[in-house]
């Protein structure tokens, strides 16, 4: 039981991608929805999904390959029953919630996520600006636990799709929030807004997949406020509409500054697994120093979800 054929669900679903995104643009342009359209940044979010999907045809098959080389290694072969399915999807779930989480707090796997929240728009072409690069993280190998359980590789490349669908259509303004049940359980446009924005308290939250019971379970929940509306990108805006510098600027930035002269062994090491923004000299801004500095100016907000606590001032 080596093969088996599943619809390639992301590649069914892209008619109804194009249509959602067509509706949602007629929707913003004559003014019936909120939400922000810019041609050059559409464009690009295009170009990096059609890059996307052009990498996992040539690449996709050395990840997925491995995955299958593991399978003879399996502990238990847990065959094709409905609940099968259903048991992969969720924990598939989750070690999409460990990835995407790691994407945030590790350079080297940042580098490749970043181009997702470079735009400083947020619609539904958005959900399309996807990574050329995501092999190089070997990030792949997450699966592998639920292949040595008895997930067939096919099976969670199968199930993953429809996580990949449930994120589209989340990329919006257009919806606001939903039913009180809906939102405590599953990851809604809402949500996703917080993850997208660059305030002090969005930052570093809510990298559920489809089910956002996993940010509740493990303290990542940031709910969005009226009062502190998104704003999008990342902290520094590349400011290019370029799908190749979307691509590769962060790979290049971490490189250049991990083979920056004069730095030891472990410091080049640091510019690799430390998180976004750590620096050997403490000269740049990660998100715990973004947050920590929001709350000197904000002292009121110290303490409330996704900020830490008072802060003292810093010592003259």
């Amino acid at each position: 039981m080596n093969e088996y054929d599943f619809p390639q669900v992301t590649q069914l679903a892209i008619p109804f991608f194009v249509a959602a995104i067509l509706i949602e643009l007629w929707l913003v342009r004559t003014g019936r929805a909120k939400g922000s359209f810019e041609t050059r940044d559409t464009l690009a979010s295009l170009m990096m999904g059609t890059g996307n999907v052009v990498a996992g045809l040539l690449l996709g098959v050395v990840s997925y390959w491995a995955l299958l080389w593991l399978w003879q290694f399996r502990f238990f072969n847990l065959g094709l029953s409905i609940w099968v399915f259903v048991a992969a999807f969720l924990l598939d779930d989750l070690r999409y919630y460990v990835y995407h989480r790691i994407a945030h707090r590790v350079r080297w796997v940042w580098a490749e996520h970043v181009n997702h929240h470079s735009s400083q728009h947020y619609n539904l072409s958005t959900a399309l600006r996807q990574s050329w690069t995501g092999l190089f993280t070997f990030t792949f190998i997450l699966q592998a636990p639920l292949v040595l359980l008895g997930f067939h590789p096919a099976v969670i490349a199968f199930v993953f799709g429809f996580n990949l669908v449930w994120q589209f259509w989340i990329h919006t303004e257009t919806i606001g929030r939903m039913w009180g049940w809906f939102e405590f359980i599953f990851n809604t446009p809402s949500h996703h807004r917080v993850h997208h924005a660059t305030n002090p308290r969005y930052l570093d939250a809510n990298y559920a997949g489809t089910l956002i019971i996993w940010d509740r379970m493990f303290g990542t929940f940031v709910e969005e406020l009226e009062e502190d509306r998104p704003r999008y990108g990342i902290v520094k805006n590349i400011g290019t509409f370029n799908p190749l510098k979307v691509a590769f600027h962060e790979w290049i930035g971490m490189f250049k500054d991990a083979f920056s002269p004069g730095l030891t062994l472990s410091e080049r090491f640091n510019y690799l697994i430390q998180p976004p923004g750590w620096s050997h000299d403490g000269s740049r801004d990660t998100s715990e120093t973004l947050k920590a500095a929001y709350v000197r100016r904000n002292p009121g907000e110290a303490g409330k979800a996704g900020l830490p606590g008072a802060i003292a001032e810093p010592a003259e």
